[in-house]
């Protein structure tokens, strides 16, 4: 059974940090593209960085542009961790961040696997 277990949230001041942590266990976590996404309240769920497969021979990382320069995506595969580290946190980066895990890396919506979020809150 594939589990994806998100942490770290919490209370940030704007211009903040915080960083987020996605424990995966039940799949082969090498041959999985792994994705953040976060859902603002009344608003879609929206993409926010994916890190393609070990094995991947394409673009290895996306973001969206919203986060550029501010959000980073990392892994350890020894760990089945994936994490997002979140520089100069904006009041509009409240949400709730899910973690995800699929087969093709990027801005979609068709990864398998979903954990139950976090919450992430910016305060100005």
């Amino acid at each position: 059974q594939v589990q994806l277990v998100e942490s770290g949230g919490g209370l940030a001041q704007a211009g903040g940090s915080l960083t987020l942590s996605c424990q995966a266990s039940g799949l082969t976590f090498s041959t999985y593209a792994m994705g953040w996404f976060r859902q603002a309240p009344g608003k879609e769920r929206e993409f926010v960085e994916a890190s393609a497969p070990i094995t991947w021979s394409g673009k290895i990382t996306y973001y969206a542009d919203s986060v550029k320069g501010r959000f980073t995506i990392s892994k350890d595969s020894a760990k089945k961790t994936v994490y997002l580290q979140m520089n100069s946190l904006k009041p509009e980066d409240t949400a709730v961040y899910y973690c995800a895990a699929g087969r093709i890396p990027g801005p979609r919506n068709d990864y398998d696997f979903w954990g139950r979020g976090t919450q992430v809150t910016v305060s100005s």
